[in-house]
């Protein structure tokens, strides 16, 4: 998606859809306007008229001033003069784009609820574009218009057999609904999967989404039962909040499987803290995407296995995996695909093994992987896959067969559908073959059992079904709220302002203990004589930091000491003020932070910090810290505000967990102080949208609390 096509519907102000967000008109129209229709050969409104006479139950209605007729359907000069032009469920519109807009308005006038710009040259094209498709969007909100696009290839609903695209072919039917940011992208799956047998419900072009976006049929598809499943293909999230809220609820009983492209970080804002360099626009999606439920895949092949079996198949109780195979080396080489998933092979109990041992001949293998060896006959299959299914140990099965003399396909097929049907454990097929496997890949469609000829394929998608029993299982718990004080927060904020600068350091440690973050007793001295009067006031020797906005690696310049005396810390003030002057003349020094020393070798050193993302917002960051962050990107990320359960998820899913639970002799480190500083920062970073990058490095948590050493934060004055 262009850049300025983002611009043009932010500046939009986020106009929307119709109050009730019903977008049923556009799926089950009965009438359907075709602005731009026409009978000239190559072009898109006659291959929309075409496409729609095809198969759409409902009326088409050519609108165009050049014609009296369109296929013999009488043409109007404009949507206003078709007759009770009020009633056009959907209004397509294909004519030059400066026209495009002026045909919307006359739509909105008209009283037409659903519209579908098909027409590019807008905000894909440059400024102009992106001011007319701004333009799009006000109109769309004047009237409470369902806007699809500009720049879309169009809809499709098989029950109505509605294909206002134009697409060469209309798909076929299913419960999967699709939608995409790329035209080209759903013309090409469309073709694939008819060949796949593979059917859908809806399909949506997204386009350059001015007004509708994924959000919005997100919901609508998760309020309809006959889809079973929703699909994607996206290259960007307008709303990354709005979306998690959105498919939270929808996954409880619709499972979304979406492939996000463009991994690069082109687009994001320049970052200056280790958080912002951790924890940019990919690690967003990431986090934001697992945070709402949605089963991400990274390839065509995934999005549409996962779609199969999650649309045809039960949900498994148990991730125990039984596998039946007539052939050593793919049933070994789906053993190993159960150990890379997070499935594991099911352990049969003594009564199955017993009567596999009876049934099976001699050299057949009876414990998982059952293997019948090749001479197996469909008798043979049947009475292994009963056996195993009928096992309570057993969740799921894969069912992999190699092509001998002795065996047929289509009676093996109907044998994996009745039994599957009878256990209602869900069941992955492996026919490996090609055309002799035909006409039983269709026998187990009409079961709702996917066929794969990889039997990692068939592996993983079991594991995306045991993945979404968690997911939709998963109940989702409310952030915490905390006593804190907001204005005493602002006040530190507000200092950025003052100062004509957007970043702060250690001189605000007050914003974190504001909001409960426990950090050493200190203060930002001007003067060597205010930094030996502050030191007398702690007890003990003390830590002196250079306190500059300009120098963002302290220890690396020599500007932080460590156990400096009273008798000391004059002269300590003197040399860290000439280090900083000689290292970075031009540097803004604000003073040197006098602060009590706290004890980093008894405690782990971790970092909490927050980067803000354009799409997701307030991106929170955990891991280990000090001086190796960045140097061993050990860290976890979630969207904020996070519950106590995302929270400490964090927390326990770095890869050096075990550090903070006590390995090799040390203490543990008091994880429940870690997890209420992140819910703190959490609140923090959704109190005040001014803060675009905070660092808190290093946390250190020991085995009593933690304690907050240093902060780093970037500031949008224009937003406090």
């Amino acid at each position: 998606m262009d850049e300025n096509t983002g611009d043009a519907r932010a500046d939009a102000g986020d106009p929307s859809k119709t109050d009730d967000g019903d977008l049923s008109g556009l799926f089950a129209p009965e009438r359907v306007a075709v602005v731009g229709a026409t009978e000239s050969d190559g072009s898109i409104g006659r291959a929309i008229v075409e496409n729609l006479q095809a198969d759409f139950a409902g009326e088409t209605i050519p609108v165009n001033p050049n014609y009296d007729d369109v296929f013999g359907l009488e043409s109007y000069p404009d949507v206003g003069s078709v007759p009770e032009s009020s009633e056009i469920d959907v209004a397509v519109v294909v004519v030059p784009p400066k026209i495009a807009v002026e045909a919307v308005r006359q739509c909105g006038e008209a009283g037409v609820r659903n519209v579908v710009v098909i027409t590019a040259g807008f905000g894909e094209t440059g400024s102009e574009g992106a001011s007319r498709e701004r333009e799009l969007a006000e109109i769309a909100q004047l009237h409470d218009l369902n806007l699809v696009g500009p720049n879309s290839l169009g809809v499709m609903s098989t029950p109505t057999g509605l294909n206002a695209t134009f697409g060469p072919e209309n798909a076929l039917s299913g419960s999967i609904s699709f939608m995409s940011q790329s035209g080209a992208f759903i013309t090409a799956v469309l073709d694939w999967a008819t060949d796949e047998g593979i059917g859908f419900k809806d399909v949506v072009s997204l386009g350059n989404k001015a007004v509708l976006d994924e959000t919005d049929f997100v919901r609508t598809w998760g309020d309809d039962p006959d889809t079973d499943v929703v699909l994607g293909y996206l290259e960007g999230v307008e709303d990354g909040a709005e979306f998690i809220d959105a498919a939270r609820e929808v996954t409880d009983d619709t499972p979304i499987v979406l492939v996000k492209s463009g991994r690069t970080e082109a687009g994001a804002q320049a970052v200056s803290s280790h958080t912002g360099t951790l924890a940019g626009s990919e690690q967003a999606y990431e986090a934001g995407l697992e945070q709402a439920g949605v089963l991400r895949v990274e390839t065509v092949q995934e999005l549409f296995d996962f779609a199969q079996i999650l649309s045809g198949q039960p949900i498994p109780d148990a991730d125990d995996v039984a596998i039946v195979t007539n052939a050593g080396g793919p049933g070994v080489m789906t053993t190993d695909a159960v150990g890379d998933s997070g499935l594991s092979l099911a352990s049969f109990s003594e009564a199955t093994l017993e009567a596999l041992a009876d049934a099976m001949p001699e050299e057949a293998n009876i414990y998982n992987p059952i293997d019948a060896i090749g001479d197996a006959d469909v008798e043979r299959f049947e009475t292994a896959l009963d056996l195993a299914l009928d096992d309570e140990n057993v969740g799921c099965a894969v069912v992999l067969s190699a092509p001998t003399a002795v065996i047929e396909f289509d009676d093996l097929a109907q044998v994996i559908t009745d039994l599957q049907a009878e256990y209602g454990k869900p069941v992955a097929s492996v026919l490996m073959g090609g055309e002799r496997t035909e006409s039983a890949k269709e026998i187990l469609r009409e079961g709702g059992i996917p066929n794969y000829f990889d039997p990692a394929r068939a592996v993983r998608s079991l594991d995306a079904l045991s993945r979404y029993r968690e997911i939709s299982r998963r109940e989702y718990e409310a952030p915490a709220s905390f006593d804190v004080d907001r204005e005493r927060a602002r006040e530190v904020l507000e200092r950025a302002e003052e100062r004509g600068d957007n970043r702060l350091g250690v001189e605000a440690m007050d914003l974190l203990s504001a909001y409960g973050i426990p950090t050493p007793e200190g203060t930002v001295a001007e003067k060597p004589e205010e930094a030996v009067a502050a030191a007398q006031d702690v007890e003990g020797e003390v830590v002196m930091k250079i306190v500059s906005p300009d120098i963002l690696h302290k220890s690396d310049i020599g500007g932080v000491r460590v156990g400096v005396p009273n008798e000391g810390v004059y002269d300590a003030f003197e040399d860290l003020v000439t280090r900083a002057r000689n290292y970075q003349p031009d540097a803004d020094i604000l003073g040197v932070q006098v602060q009590e020393m706290v004890d980093v070798d008894a405690g782990t050193e971790t970092i909490i910090g927050m980067n803000r993302d354009p799409q997701f917002g307030p991106l929170l960051l955990f891991g280990l810290g000090g001086i190796f962050v960045e140097i061993l990107e050990d860290t976890e990320t979630r969207v904020a505000p996070v519950s106590e359960r995302e929270a400490r998820e964090m927390v326990e899913g770095i890869r050096s967990a075990p550090l903070l639970r006590g390995a090799r002799g040390r203490e543990p480190a008091d994880r429940d102080a870690i997890v209420e500083s992140l819910q703190r920062l959490s609140q923090l970073v959704t109190d005040f949208p001014a803060i675009l990058e905070l660092d808190v490095n290093p946390l250190v948590a020991g085995p009593d609390g933690v304690q907050a050493i240093d902060v780093r934060l970037t500031v949008d004055t224009e937003k406090l």
